[in-house]
């Protein structure tokens, strides 16, 4: 893995200064041989069958060299950036001499304009709103009926017609004599075709009805449907003993109980994620944060491409999703760049914040959230570390776990509010309000507005 050292030269630029290990050197080296062979004709030998002495004898170490660096520089230098936690929004300068081996380590410098670290207020005076988990008791209710439902027992409907909800059995018998006997049916659950289900609504035991369809090819023909049987469900009371029988609870207040406590949780979750968010979406709007547009624009391509692989693993086309959407391709990069805003946006605003706070994460910390996280997969915990060492992944980790602790920060030092409040105080008006729509109108950057070619 290459490392690098980062100088700050004012006016948010850097210098970032990389070495490059040989065996990077030597892959690169070898990878450009293996392209020129491809592309230069040598009496003698055919295309792509050049030897590399015979190669690099005709063309030159420095040919070799120069189309090695050319093609691997780029990806040297923003492994290196990301690394550092540096997000450039111009093109690298790059100033080096070729090498003049691959056997040791090369180094190169790359000058860039890079995104300024935002200046955040102080987040411990934001209010944010949180909702209180409220469990309504119609949710319990349901939740009890479906286990009186999947505990009923059938029994034979005397002297009645079927009905939805029923459960029946029939024989079904089409123009070709072919039969499918004792089939078992819970009407109005989907399991018949509409046209089939509406016959045996109303029917009595041992009527045969002819029944028209047509296929969605458009061949249409008849089928033979004869009731059999319609037996409907009886459901158990709601009492103790349906606890008993549905669940590992003795009581109905223990079940009920225990349903409210599982929808708490689940509610409490969503909650939780949805105050973590606007908490720091409230920083980043107090705080004025704006991305650069290149640093959209290169998070929006990746979304983009991102997006359309999946696409692609389900076996959809771009083109095929655009049409059965009805969304068309500007609406759709129109929504990346907005995806890739906001979430640039909340990245430099908790990247400050933790730059503010002191977070750091050591190495200790990315060990111990692979544990968790190989434990959690049954893998091998010290097989993984050494993986992502290997790869030279351990500082995106890091990065990551920094964010999340900026979060958590974040969350524990800001002063929830209810969600009712938070409304009535975005409604009040204050003349800084003008003030801020004002410089909003002016200098925020939305995506497709004129200010955004700016740069």
């Amino acid at each position: 893995m290459s490392t690098a050292n980062v100088e700050e030269l004012g006016e948010n630029r850097v210098r970032l200064t990389v070495e490059v290990p040989p065996a990077q050197v030597k892959h690169a080296v070898e990878h450009a041989v293996s392209d020129l062979a491809e592309s230069v004709k040598l009496p003698g030998f055919r295309k792509g069958k050049i030897p590399q002495p015979v190669l690099i004898s005709r063309l030159g170490k420095d040919r070799i060299y120069a189309e090695a660096v050319d093609s691997h520089i780029g990806g040297w230098f923003w492994s290196a950036a990301s690394r550092n936690r540096v997000r450039p929004v111009t093109d690298p300068q790059f100033e080096f001499e070729l090498p003049s081996t691959a056997d040791e380590p090369w180094t190169f410098s790359a000058t860039v304009e890079v995104q300024p670290t935002p200046e955040i207020v102080d987040w411990t005076t934001l209010e944010v709103a949180r909702s209180e988990v409220e469990v309504p008791q119609d949710a319990i209710d349901a939740e009890i009926e479906a286990l009186r439902e999947s505990i009923a027992e059938l029994t034979p409907a005397e002297s009645r017609p079927a009905r939805i909800g029923d459960t029946v059995v029939i024989d079904l018998a089409d123009s070709a004599g072919e039969a499918q006997r004792d089939t078992v049916v819970e009407l109005g659950t989907g399991q018949l075709a509409p046209e089939l289900e509406q016959q045996i609504v109303g029917a009595s035991p041992g009527e045969t009805k002819e029944i028209a369809y047509q296929r969605p090819d458009g061949i249409s023909g008849t089928i033979g449907v004869t009731l059999l049987e319609v037996n409907e469900k009886v459901l158990p009371a709601v009492d103790d003993e349906l606890a008993r029988a549905a669940s590992e609870f003795d009581t109905l207040a223990e079940l009920r109980a225990s349903v409210e406590s599982t929808f708490r949780e689940q509610l409490d979750a969503e909650i939780d994620a949805a105050f973590r968010m606007a908490a720091v979406d409230e920083l980043v709007k107090t705080s004025k944060v704006q991305p650069a547009l290149p640093l959209v624009q290169s998070r929006a391509a990746d979304l983009l491409t991102g997006f359309v692989r999946s696409l692609e693993r389900r076996g959809i086309s771009l083109e095929s999703y655009l049409q059965v959407s009805g969304t068309s391709g500007e609406d759709l990069q129109r929504q990346m760049i907005l995806e890739a805003a906001v979430s640039i946006a909340r990245e430099l605003a908790l990247e400050a914040l933790a730059q503010r706070a002191g977070i750091e994460i050591s190495d200790e910390d990315v060990k111990a959230y692979l544990r968790e996280e190989a434990e959690s997969a049954d893998e091998s915990a010290d097989g993984l570390i050494e993986d992502v060492w290997a790869h030279g992944q351990q500082e995106s980790v890091r990065d990551d776990l920094r964010l999340r602790a900026a979060l958590d920060r974040l969350v524990a030092d800001v002063k929830p509010i209810a969600p009712d409040l938070a409304e009535a105080r975005e409604k009040l008006w204050t003349p800084d309000k003008d003030k801020e729509k004002a410089a909003s109108d002016t200098k925020l950057w939305t995506p497709g507005h004129p200010a955004s070619q700016d740069g």
